[in-house]
């Protein structure tokens, strides 16, 4: 294995597991009290009523299911892109918020308290979001189940695996 393989198998499992330790924290409160984080996502005044608090209890289920997937490098490119498209779902919340001048905490780790909505919040999901993009574009690395299996899929620039 060349040397720049194996830096890029690194920075893809630091990236992996940095991303799902946010939202694997992130999910945490907002599984064990969803009530409190349907107000939070309602403060945002962007979802309807109706779909409300449905939303408020798969999105936490979909932070952790994506967390675990990325931890173990289970479908990684898929878990990665998925962590990838709902931190742009929080980047447009951010933003539409902040156009709008609302002054909410972000419901992001605790459905109580938390951080208020600003631009540092924007760019730690900036961070966030180009952390995600790491394993989409490096793959899984080898310290991954998808790699131990057999199919860590198409590196960026080739047409087979390693």
């Amino acid at each position: 294995m060349s040397e720049t393989r194996a830096w890029q198998d690194v920075t893809s499992l630091v990236c992996r597991w940095a991303v799902a330790g946010v939202f694997l924290y992130a999910c945490i409160d907002k599984i064990i009290d969803p009530a409190a984080f349907a107000q939070n996502i309602d403060n945002y005044r962007m979802v309807p009523l109706v779909l409300l608090h449905p939303f408020a209890w798969l999105l936490p289920i979909a932070e952790l299911v994506i967390a675990i997937a990325l931890i173990v490098g289970w479908q990684t490119r898929g878990a990665a892109l998925l962590a990838s498209l709902l931190t742009v779902v929080f980047i447009i919340a951010i933003a539409t918020a902040l156009i709008r001048d609302l002054d909410i905490s972000c419901g992001c780790f605790h459905t109580d308290s938390g951080s208020t909505v600003g631009r540092d919040l924007l760019l730690r999901d900036l961070v966030l979001l180009a952390g995600a993009l790491v394993p989409v574009w490096l793959g899984p690395g080898r310290w991954s189940l998808d790699r131990w299996r057999g199919i860590e899929g198409v590196r960026a620039g080739t047409l087979q695996n390693p």
